[in-house]
């Protein structure tokens, strides 16, 4: 078993840190809001930190989950960052989404300091997490890799590397790419069905059986047709990560049509207050068209 540190107890992270604890890993906690820390130390009885740099003491691995490019530096970097706190050999894992800039940036710093790095984005959103079954991409080392996939394996469906440092990023913007076509797809699917008088329920079983099936039709299409959008992934973040695709399409030359598109809709969602609500809610501005 591993001495880990976990840094970020969001709603990915909190059950992440969680599923490594019972898994029988030694872990330590910590989080910009100390008390969540404290409550996740109460559940789980595993220990909490004050900095970044003391939750890394001694530790063999570090799992970052936060929010964007900055935050990652500010948990890495600096007299308080885990990177001061690393003992040589150890693997920072980072399992936030930011841009592939950043992760080449920062695995860089961690190879002159004779610490591993792993960019590990994820997918499955909040349930994946709470139920153990995330799809990890992975980029680094083969050798960082496979001590890492050890660990990962506490919450992972699947953890596969993609390549050398960068190429989880990358593979996790093409997740987006690929999730932002779904959604706007089945909103649309979901209101000519409503417009047409049809019964939400029955479209759904019936067309999901077939070539239209998928993860969005199968977990968000009852709650798109009751407007319920207190769940999962938020728009809010949703246009984080394309932005971030589509700033990294542009330098590699990969056109992006309908991903730009969605984005513009999903900024239409906030226009509405939709910012925290389910990236599902496209739905609601074709409601608010018709």
């Amino acid at each position: 078993m591993a001495k880990i540190a976990f840094l970020g107890l969001g709603v990915m992270g909190y059950p992440m840190a969680g599923h490594l604890q019972t898994a029988g890993h030694q872990v330590t906690v910590y989080n910009r809001t100390a008390a969540k820390a404290q409550a996740w130390a109460k559940h789980y009885g595993g220990s909490q930190a004050d900095t970044p740099a003391k939750a890394a003491q001694g530790v063999d691995f570090v799992m970052t989950c936060v929010g964007n490019d900055e935050d990652l530096r500010a948990v890495c970097t600096g007299p308080d960052g885990a990177f001061s706190g690393m003992s040589r050999g150890a693997i920072l894992v980072d399992h936030t989404t930011v841009s592939p800039m950043v992760t080449r940036e920062l695995s860089r710093s961690a190879c002159d300091l004779g610490l591993g790095y792993v960019d590990a984005p994820i997918s499955g959103g909040q349930a994946g997490a709470e139920n153990g079954v995330l799809s990890v991409m992975c980029g680094g080392t083969p050798e960082d890799f496979d001590k890492a996939a050890e660990v990962i394996d506490a919450y992972a469906k699947i953890c596969r590397r993609l390549g050398d440092s960068g190429a989880g990023q990358l593979c996790k913007s093409a997740n987006q790419i690929a999730i932002a076509g779904l959604v706007q797809g089945l909103s649309e699917a979901l209101r000519f069905s409503e417009k047409a008088g049809l019964d939400i329920a029955d479209v759904v079983e019936v067309i999901s059986q077939g070539a239209a099936g998928s993860w969005q039709m199968t977990n968000r299409s009852q709650t798109m047709a009751k407007g319920e959008f207190d769940h999962g992934f938020a728009v809010d973040w949703m246009r984080k990560d394309l932005g971030i695709c589509l700033s990294t399409a542009e330098e590699l030359g990969a056109p992006l049509p309908v991903t730009a598109l969605v984005d513009q809709f999903y900024k239409d969602v906030q226009a509405m207050g939709g910012a925290r609500w389910d990236t599902s809610a496209l739905i609601e501005r074709l409601r608010k068209l018709s």
